[in-house]
């Protein structure tokens, strides 16, 4: 380990480590623009000089220079701050004068450093140079006469979206940005290049000039798009949602968010349910709270227990998944289901949870994917492979097909049954693994494939690793499974349908086999559920409401509200503490902290953020051998929920992303 000394600083830093982080350790500000922590570097901004002995008698660049052991570094010198104002200067040479009306405003590290380490002035009297705007699609808005040529944008595509679309096209001053052929960027972690942007040359198109970021209130929350459970922001103004950012958790989501976290928010808005419905004659005719749970407590005379059951959605969060339970409990029913999507895990937490961790899978040396799409059932979870691939060359294998996922893997066929039988090749590759994982998609876990993956645990395990994963896509699965929503399954329900059914929140389930079943749906979005129900109770939307969620790993988190819900429409654990009284049940709590001490008290994992590692209980499932192609999504990227599916922007990616269509051919056509 090196030790160099920093403006008369001691400082011993990691064999690799470059001078700006030697500076850093020190506790020097290094000014930047090109360098950033999770991408390669470029060198080529030339804002981060400091004077380096022994070395040439200039000034250097500090993000690409190694440090070594007896280096002299001076960060504060005069020729340093005279080499910064130029180089200050000469970024600002073309830099447009519009920061009163730059979406950056106020957030932009241009602004910032300028008034750190500039000059106040310019010697430059020429004509400023013009770019045309580039078209990016339609969630990135381009200013490009602004754009400083760091190339972080192009760095992230490339290396951690995977999808090489943005590039730079000819030389010095005529240097441009943009993406291949001017089409809609197709990355499903397209909007992290926003962030990425240290000028104003790309900003957010859905929200262009609607907020200054010091107008809007911040509020930390929890992705629930996908399960994932990325750490964000949620900036809002006169009770609305503006924007979603990223917020910075290494474990997670590092300081990335998919697309339809960052731009879905607006779908909050639309297709609201604020009012209580009650289906008479056929159709849907307005009613208050009370109508609506005198008529629950009509329909539910003279039904016994077992005849009531619940199904969860994918956007619930565990204080009215356990309140739901409660009221099904004092009902005297057993029938609540969280695996709508047919999936047969059950049993020890092991079972169901991603067990490698999302940052534990990067070190993965074997990968795989078995009926699932990780790119886009969790993008997120997927540049974590594409760095297990490009960083430690982690060999990866699929079954069951899907998306281009960035990375190279072989296929092994898009037979489910191939789990059963793996090819020599893969099996002697897993066998061999130090740190093998497997990532089996939910939505093929029937019992005959979790006993094939059950049969190859013994590979899987190794010292101080577990690499038997389910790769969820429902923010509220977990979560639901850990408080006991594991009923008799989707088949059994619906060959034995309850006459009275609770939804929650449940759009994506096909709910035919219940048509005689009178069927209530608490949620906030007009939806497939809402249209299929027979009394509607509104809820709120996950921005609306304090929540306890469980990501695929097992990692408890807790979104906090930003904004109230409309109308009617309150939190879900209110309304069946609300029904509890109409039905005579007594449910022990009034607030959300006494219903989430009662959650505490029996689930001890729930009382705390965290993570609480699930122990492994092997099991030899007895089932038949798996067989047929695996089952595919059912929705596109863009559309996955009731949410996204309200949302303008979100239709729009689908109209020119996935369609093809040119740029304002739906809002046209609206």
């Amino acid at each position: 380990m090196p030790k160099l000394t920093v403006d008369g600083i001691e400082v011993e830093v990691p064999a690799g480590a470059t001078v700006m982080q030697a500076c850093e350790a020190a506790g020097k500000e290094i000014p930047r623009f090109c360098y950033h922590e999770r991408l390669s570097i470029a060198g080529n901004c030339r804002m981060c000089l400091v004077e380096v002995s022994p070395g040439p008698p200039k000034p250097q660049a500090s993000c690409a220079l190694p440090a070594a052991e007896g280096q002299v570094i001076l960060t504060e010198s005069t020729k340093v701050k005279k080499a910064r104002e130029g180089v200050m200067e000469f970024l600002l040479i073309n830099h447009p004068l519009d920061c009163p009306i730059c979406d950056q405003g106020g957030e932009c590290d241009l602004q910032d450093q300028a008034m750190a380490y500039g000059k106040g002035f310019s010697r430059f009297d020429e004509n400023k140079r013009a770019v045309t705007e580039k078209h990016m699609g339609p969630l990135i808005k381009t200013v490009m006469t602004r754009c400083i040529h760091c190339t972080r944008c192009v760095r992230f595509s490339e290396e951690v979206a995977g999808v090489e679309e943005i590039g730079a096209l000819y030389r010095g001053e005529n240097m441009q940005i943009t993406s291949y052929l001017e089409k809609a960027v197709s990355s499903e972690l397209s909007g992290n290049v926003i962030d990425l942007c240290p000028v104003g040359a790309l900003t957010a198109k859905p929200t262009a000039f609607n907020a200054r970021p010091w107008e809007l209130k911040r509020t930390d929350g929890i992705d629930v798009m996908d399960a994932v459970g990325s750490n964000i922001v949620v900036g809002s103004r006169s009770g609305a949602v503006v924007r979603v950012t990223p917020r910075l958790d290494d474990d997670v989501n590092e300081e990335w968010i998919a697309d339809t976290a960052r731009f879905g928010a607006d779908g909050l808005k639309e297709r609201r349910l604020d009012r209580a419905w009650i289906r008479q004659g056929g159709k849907m005719a307005p009613a208050t709270w009370g109508q609506a749970f005198f008529a629950i407590k009509a329909a539910l005379e003279g039904i016994s227990g077992d005849k009531v059951a619940a199904l969860a959605g994918n956007l619930s969060a565990i204080e009215e998944l356990v309140a739901a339970k409660d009221l099904l409990t004092g009902l005297g029913s057993t029938r609540a289901e969280c695996r709508t999507d047919g999936a047969a895990y059950a049993g020890p937490a092991a079972h169901w949870r991603m067990n490698s961790t999302l940052s534990g899978l990067e070190t993965a040396d074997v990968i795989l994917i078995a009926g699932a799409d990780p790119r886009l059932d969790a993008p997120l979870l997927n540049s974590r492979i594409r760095k297990a691939v490009r960083r430690n060359g982690a060999t990866v294998f699929r079954i069951g097909g899907g998306t281009d996922p960035s990375y190279p893997l072989t296929e092994l066929g898009d037979d489910i049954g191939l789990l059963a039988k793996l090819p020599g090749a893969a099996m002697e590759r897993l066998t061999a693994a130090q740190r093998p994982a497997l990532l089996l998609g939910s939505r093929n876990a029937s019992a005959e494939v979790l006993a094939a993956a059950h049969a190859l645990a013994p590979h899987l395990l190794k010292d101080g690793w577990n690499g038997f994963n389910i790769l969820h896509d429902s923010a509220s699965r977990v979560g639901a499974m850990t408080v006991g929503w594991e009923g008799e399954g989707m088949a059994s329900l619906a060959a034995n349908p309850p006459a009275l059914l609770f939804l929650l929140g449940v759009d994506e389930v096909d709910v035919s086999p219940f048509a005689q079943s009178l069927k209530i749906y608490i949620g906030s979005h007009g939806d497939a559920g809402a249209a299929a129900a027979d009394i509607i109770l509104p809820g709120a939307a996950w921005a609306e409401k304090p929540g306890t969620y469980m990501n695929m790993e097992g990692r408890v988190q807790r979104s906090l509200r930003a904004i109230f819900p409309p109308g009617d429409a309150r939190e879900d654990w209110t309304i069946f503490r609300a029904l509890a009284d109409v039905l005579g049940v007594k449910l022990p709590y009034d607030s959300i902290d006494q219903l989430r001490a009662r959650i505490a008290a029996e689930w001890p994992e729930l009382g705390a953020e965290g993570l609480t590692p699930a122990p492994w209980k092997a099991a030899k499932l007895k089932a038949a051998a798996p067989s047929g192609p695996a089952r595919q999504r059912a929705t596109d990227f863009y559309s996955s929920n009731p949410i996204l599916r309200a949302s303008p922007t979100m239709r729009i990616c689908v109209s020119e992303i996935l369609e093809g269509r040119a740029p304002g051919l739906l809002e046209a056509a609206e």
